[in-house]
């Protein structure tokens, strides 16, 4: 028997390990190039602005999903070289040379990571590509969804391959180095114990984590108020060290010491013991399943919060139609809705309208100065600095029907029934302006209104304060506002479409704004001479993008169209088409999160299985029975897929609940409970997939073990 024909032997009885090396680099490659194909496409750019927190968002939950994958590839690749290390020493003792050995050994690890990358770079695009068209035909399909290939995106993938070869041909240098075969014998039986911790571990652990979740959220802000400071980009992450501290400290312990009581302590000896040989490994890969099952549920929460709270603010509502336009523009009036809405079937009801202007405010003006260690700020009272809308009590009164008493010389700003979009307003001004006469008003804040069509719209005055300031304002400053009602029958979709296509057609090019443009700002810049930095002209250069007319069924124009119209059948009917490129995204990052998961989770629970498959014969022969076998994989597996889905769930749960408490002054509006009342519900689902994949590992090491399965009365 020659050499070649003994290498082929070994290599066909370790097929399997070949066959887990080749399908876990191309797992790894085919998830990071579907992402990044994904992520890089000019449909999602376009929505994720630059430098703004959701495509932050998207890029850390790919860090997250790259060093996932990575610790992965190189976890398959330890277990690779682990296994080959008998076979090799085999081809020694038979009289092989290093230099045969190495090789025969590059030869094999340059095909499988050739044909694992290739292949895994070659089909992700397709697979982007097909969750791309599945989406479409089964949740949305709008103009906007165009999947546009990005060549660049195979930059990613051409980095990671190198990743994966470069690991590969590393690991198998420092394989073939080893100094002599008992080395290269004793490397296969070697474990990665780890000693004994504390009881305390865990709940230090926890401690840790709560700790750094908060101190990472709540440090940026203080920077920001406190400090009049914004650190370099990525210093605020430092904060949440502890986190990941406390999360690897309640691993360990859950490896070493496990949750159970301490009368069943001797009870789960074993499976604990077998768990302690292979801890370090074990505990490294439940770190990347936990993070990255927070990840997949930080992405997935979004759809649901989002819906259910855009859906309920759209029942609540108490105007059906509501909408607004600058007086110096050729409008749609009552008359000629009235006749648009009987070509549908529908008949309207309470008709009002009323008027509001644009006034000049006070306040405060933020100057940014950059330094090495990031950028600090202060802040300079202007007299004349920004513009807002301003609206009578009456006007107020008679659109919404409440019965509201401004004082003179105050103003109340509009927010949200539940007191949403405070952030949005301003409440600090003390002076008022004509921008045409350059009257001026003494004015302050004397609470807040709350009103959901007129949220963050517009401020209320005193109806004699409001006759003065207002004074001989042109129409370029004062707007209206329309509100009716319809009688619930009709085509009311086709009405209300028809109506704001006509709106936005009847709309001139000076009001073709997002709704970050201001008025008041725009002169003032123009009285000294500068550019003003919302202008159609310039917002790219401060990371915008300018809306259009043209594009008006687009989320972009939808959701930031400065006289966007709300019209609740439309906004309903529409809301997924409106949010399809969100919804898609962050859907697609967390099945690849959660694909990554899954195939981890199963790997390392076969590998942990087969390790100790002498453990458990030896078990067997002293007389072990089934029950205590069973329970033993039972006690190994539950470990590695239970508590990371059970720690990576909680701990974002709570974090992303930490996030909604805070974004809103600290309270939750029912709308955001309702909402996470779904996230639970989605939870509940996700958590029955991965009990599933529990089950899945579960009967089959029991198969691979050849231990009996229980009867039905004793079924795990």
């Amino acid at each position: 028997m020659t050499f070649a024909s003994v290498y082929i032997k070994l290599r066909q009885k370790n097929r399997n390990n070949y066959l887990l090396l080749t399908g876990c680099c191309f797992f790894s490659v085919l998830l990071i190039t579907a992402y990044v194909t994904m992520m890089s496409t000019p449909t999602v750019l376009s929505v994720l602005p630059e430098g703004g927190d959701s495509r932050k968002q998207v890029m850390m939950i790919f860090v997250l999903v790259a060093i996932g994958c990575g610790a992965f590839t190189t976890y398959a690749s330890g277990l690779f070289f682990h296994s080959r290390a008998k076979d090799t020493g085999i081809y020694l003792a038979l009289g092989a040379s290093r230099k045969q050995m190495k090789h025969l050994l590059y030869r094999e690890l340059a095909l499988i990571s050739f044909v694992s990358c290739g292949t895994g770079a070659l089909l992700g695009v397709p697979l982007a590509w097909g969750l791309w068209q599945i989406f479409r035909l089964f949740v949305v399909d709008t103009q906007e969804m165009i999947f546009i290939f990005e060549p660049r995106a195979l930059y990613f993938v051409l980095l990671f391959s190198l990743f994966v070869m470069i690991m590969l041909f590393g690991m198998g240098g420092r394989f073939i180095r080893r100094t002599n075969i008992i080395d290269i014998l004793n490397e296969a039986r070697k474990s990665e114990p780890i000693h004994a911790v504390p009881k305390w571990y865990g709940r230090m652990g926890i401690g840790l984590m709560v700790f750094g979740g908060i101190t990472g959220y709540l440090m940026p802000s203080f920077f920001i108020k406190v400090l009049h400071w914004y650190p370099p980009e990525g210093f605020g992450t430092i904060f949440y060290i502890p986190l990941f501290v406390g999360l690897y400290v309640v691993l360990l312990h859950t490896v070493v010491n496990g949750w159970s009581r301490k009368n069943k302590h001797y009870k789960n000896i074993i499976a604990t013991s077998m768990m302690k040989f292979q801890g370090r490994q074990t505990v490294r890969n439940m770190l990347v399943m936990t993070v990255l099952i927070a990840g997949a549920y930080f992405a997935l929460f979004y759809t649901p919060m989002m819906a259910t709270t855009a859906m309920l603010g759209y029942d609540t509502r108490p105007t059906d139609y509501v909408y607004h336009y600058r007086m110096d523009q050729d409008m749609i009036g009552q008359s000629e809705t009235e006749v648009l809405a009987k070509e549908y079937g529908v008949s309207l009801k309470n008709w009002r309208e009323g008027q509001c202007a644009i006034l000049g405010q006070d306040g405060f003006k933020y100057i940014e100065d950059t330094r090495a260690m990031g950028i600090t700020w202060r802040k300079e009272y202007r007299e004349l600095l920004s513009g807002d809308c301003y609206m009578s009590e009456r006007t107020y009164n008679h659109l919404t029907g409440e019965n509201v008493d401004v004082l003179p010389g105050t103003f109340r700003p509009v927010l949200g029934l539940n007191g949403e979009g405070d952030y949005m307003v301003s409440s600090d001004q003390t002076l008022l302006f004509n921008m045409v006469t350059g009257e001026k008003l003494a004015a302050r804040f004397s609470g807040y209104l709350y009103n959901a069509m007129l949220a963050t719209k517009v401020h209320v005055l005193d109806e004699n304060d409001y006759d003065r300031i207002t004074a001989g304002l042109t129409n370029e400053w004062l707007e209206n506002y329309v509100f009716f009602d319809d009688c619930d029958k009709g085509d009311l979709y086709g009405f209300s479409k028809k109506l704001f296509y006509t709106i936005v057609d009847r709309s001139g090019p000076e009001v073709e704004q997002g709704d970050n443009w201001d008025q008041v700002a725009k002169k003032i810049a123009e009285d000294a001479g500068e550019k003003y930095e919302y202008d159609k002209e310039s917002i790219k250069e401060h990371g915008f993008s300018a809306i259009s007319y043209q594009q008006r069924d687009s989320s972009e124009f939808r959701m930031t169209w400065l006289y966007m119209p709300h019209f609740r059948v439309l906004d309903k009917a529409d809301f997924i088409k409106t949010m399809a490129v969100f919804l898609m995204l962050f859907i697609f990052i967390a099945i690849v999160c959660f694909a990554a998961v899954i195939v981890i989770a199963y790997t390392r629970c076969l590998t942990i299985a087969l390790n100790n498959r002498q453990v458990y014969e030896d078990l067997r022969h002293l007389g072990a029975s089934g029950d205590y076998l069973r329970n033993s994989v039972r006690g190994q597996i539950s470990r590695v897929i239970l508590v990371p889905s059970l720690v990576g769930t909680i701990a974002m749960f709570a974090f992303y609940s930490l996030i909604i408490f805070f974004n809103d002054g600290g309270k939750f509006t029912p709308g955001e409970l309702a909402g996470m009342g779904n996230c639970t519900l989605l939870v509940a689902i996700l958590s029955f997939l991965l009990y599933a994949v529990y089950r899945l590992a579960y009967h089959n090491i029991l198969y691979l073990l050849k231990i009996e399965k229980a009867t039905t009365k004793k079924a795990a």
